[in-house]
């Protein structure tokens, strides 16, 4: 299997696997527990904690939650404010403001950033980088009150910038498990609780998994540590596809993209046919979480594009697990199954 899904999720990073692994076999503590065993845990989630931290901006603390989800939906319904955000974003963002109501929803234009930066003073919700279309969005010209930026497709690749008040993350997008992420609040800001119970975290309550904790901190690291050598290989990946796939239409922008996504559509292409035609290509024809529905992707219609253009469009992701040799065979069995549909 050639794996082209790095926007639904990356592959398990050795490094994260070695540092859970002592946590999963023999130290069962709970970290938040008085004793020695309990103390020992606890170090190893605030270890955790700070490689995390030295990818987001100073002056505010990382708050573990269960993945993105959880710390969209807390910072969204802990701000208890009107909300302003843009047609583009995820669905743990739109369904979450659907639910609180009183929202503003921007539209973008056709390379899929905002055409107006928002500067409100409302709760400004926006997705540093986009998980269908790679678009960057500017962040650093939006101001809310206050600025809650998704950063869980940049996190570690695009820097996130300094006039964010709120931004949510997710380890297994930078090669960490699944079932952990985190919300980093900018110190003085307060959020009402999500969840109640023991308030572990300082307004989050449920016991954390030191596994989990240290595999995010490992990934996070390594995030950190190949920072040059991850987007050096990215860059030489996009210059391949984008070269084999002469011909096709990119979707979003192409100046400003996080370069290991690329969403592409050729006319009256059968995404369902060219999946079964390479079932050994995992590749996406849209969010994972929305895969499934039958509705055409609502990022492409937001860009402009009709049903049909939406419907022949593939979405291909890379990383630093994939090989050039991988990318490039995987690339010649699509365009060559497309093809014989053409």
């Amino acid at each position: 299997m050639i794996y082209l899904d790095y926007q639904a999720t990356t592959p398990l990073a050795p490094e994260a696997f070695e540092a859970m692994l002592p946590w999963l076999r023999d130290q069962h503590a709970n970290p938040h527990s008085p004793h020695r065993p309990g103390r020992a845990a606890k170090a190893a989630v605030e270890v955790a904690r700070a490689e995390i931290a030295t990818l987001l901006p100073p002056g505010g603390r990382v708050v573990f939650t269960s993945g993105a989800t959880e710390a969209l939906n807390w910072a969204i319904k802990g701000s208890r404010r009107p909300i302003t955000t843009i047609a583009t974003e995820h669905a743990a963002v739109l369904d979450t403001v659907a639910a609180v109501g009183d929202a503003t929803i921007l539209p973008v234009e056709r390379d899929g950033r905002v055409a107006t930066p928002p500067v409100s003073d409302e709760l400004v919700v926006a997705m540093l980088v986009n998980n269908e279309i790679g678009t960057i969005q500017p962040l650093d010209a939006m101001r809310g009150a206050p600025l809650l930026c998704d950063a869980v497709q940049g996190f570690g690749r695009v820097p996130i910038p300094d006039n964010v008040d709120l931004v949510a993350i997710s380890a297994h997008k930078i090669h960490g498990p699944k079932g952990i992420g985190a919300l980093w609040i900018r110190d003085g800001l307060h959020l009402e609780p999500l969840l109640h119970g023991g308030d572990q975290e300082g307004g989050r309550s449920g016991t954390l998994s030191p596994a989990l904790c240290a595999g995010f901190g490992a990934a996070a690291r390594l995030m950190r540590d190949r920072a040059v050598q991850d987007a050096e290989h990215v860059e030489r990946l996009w210059s391949l596809a984008t070269d084999r796939l002469k011909g096709w239409t990119i979707n979003g922008s192409t100046e400003h993209r996080y370069r290991g996504n690329l969403n592409v559509r050729r006319p009256r292409l059968d995404v369902a046919r060219l999946m079964s035609d390479c079932r050994d290509i995992a590749f996406s024809a849209g969010s994972a979480c929305a895969s499934g529905s039958g509705r055409p992707s609502h990022v492409l219609r937001a860009i402009g594009l009709t049903d049909a253009e939406a419907r022949s469009s593939i979405r291909l992701g890379w990383g630093r697990y994939t090989t050039e040799a991988e990318l490039g065979d995987a690339l010649d069995r699509l365009i060559d199954a497309a093809d014989v549909q053409a």
